[in-house]
């Protein structure tokens, strides 16, 4: 874990980017020490990163890479966690996902944490499973211009 984000400084939530899913992970969901199984963190990211291109890619898609996930602070059971997602890019059947995930601590309301930060790469596919174009006039773009292709 990194130690960019301390867990008593309080964050700043983005406004650049889409808030797409909150969940409040449960008992169920934490390894022997108490704290959110990674993997269970993982799980929702990949939801939460799947919520933008689904609007792009209009159809079937599927995860394509993980390209980096990284935990900065460990997630507890109780905390309210917050997923915000940024298109970094669209390509001819791909598009990348930025996604911050924010915790706001059960003890601490209205005080948030970065958490974990990823980038996903999903690509558009047809029923068969095979890469597909993605559709002209995609409603959104990444930052700084036109999609890249």
């Amino acid at each position: 874990m990194s130690s960019e984000s301390s867990p008593t400084t309080p964050t700043v939530l983005p406004t650049d980017r889409e808030l797409v899913l909150k969940v409040i992970p449960m008992p169920g969901d934490s390894n022997a020490n108490g704290d959110i199984f990674g993997g269970w963190v993982m799980a929702q990211v990949d939801l939460a990163g799947a919520v933008l291109p689904a609007r792009i890619t209009r159809g079937r898609q599927a995860t394509v890479a993980v390209n980096q996930f990284i935990f900065k602070q460990p997630v507890r059971v109780g905390d309210i966690l917050s997923f915000f997602s940024q298109v970094t890019r669209v390509g001819r059947t791909s598009v990348t996902v930025q996604v911050e995930v924010f915790a706001e601590r059960f003890s601490e309301q209205g005080q948030y944490v970065k958490v974990t930060e990823a980038s996903l790469t999903y690509v558009a596919i047809d029923m068969e499973g095979r890469p597909r174009p993605i559709p002209p006039g995609h409603d959104a773009s990444p930052p700084g211009g036109p999609p890249q292709r």
